[in-house]
């Protein structure tokens, strides 16, 4: 969740469901199973989240999968991945907790671009910074489940597993090694 913190957010409001995306901090003593803050525009039809309850989740590294590079014939093409669910009641942050929120954020994200000197709120105006936080909501979710998700070929004999490694580590892209290493730690492969 910490290397994928863009979540995809699913509630219902209205009779209907609906999504939203948006960058996460991790907040791990947040209750037994931990927690995420984010925040949307105000115009977001999940704005309005205060009190209700909210699905998150962080897809990881995924790659397709072709049958052709199984040992065995009669299989289809699959995808395989990881990903992490986690769900629980969103609660609406004051003015301050939003201001640590982005400053959090910013902190978060900016660390992984060193060594460039990293960009702080100090640098706008208090006016900008005013008029930017009128137009957000910030909340926090504290997870009641928080669940792992994979498909990595666990449901093939080793030599099928062994020829979608191969066939993911030809494609060489960055999600197709991802996927491999998983599948060798999950599945015990060297």
């Amino acid at each position: 969740m910490r290397e994928r913190a863009f979540a995809t957010l699913a509630a219902v409001t209205k009779d209907e469901v609906r999504f939203a995306y948006a960058p996460v901090i991790v907040d791990p003593l947040a209750g037994e199973r931990g927690g995420v803050r984010f925040h949307l525009a105000r115009g977001n039809p999940l704005a309005e989240l205060d009190g209700v309850r909210v699905r998150l989740s962080f897809l990881g590294p995924d790659a397709y999968v072709s049958p052709d590079w199984y040992a065995h014939e009669g299989f289809v093409p699959t995808w395989n991945y990881i990903a992490v669910e986690g769900e629980g009641v969103a609660r609406q942050l004051s003015e301050e907790e939003l201001r640590v929120l982005l400053a959090d954020l910013s902190r978060e994200q900016e660390e992984k671009l060193r060594p460039k000197t990293p960009w702080t709120p100090d640098k706008i105006s208090a006016a900008r910074t005013a008029a930017l936080l009128a137009a957000i909501r910030g909340f926090a979710v504290v997870f009641e489940t928080l669940e792992g998700k994979f498909k990595l070929s666990q449901d093939k004999k080793p030599e099928d597993a062994t020829g979608a490694i191969a066939g993911l580590e030809a494609r060489g892209d960055a999600a197709s090694r991802a996927i491999v290493a998983a599948m060798r730690k999950r599945l015990g492969f060297r």
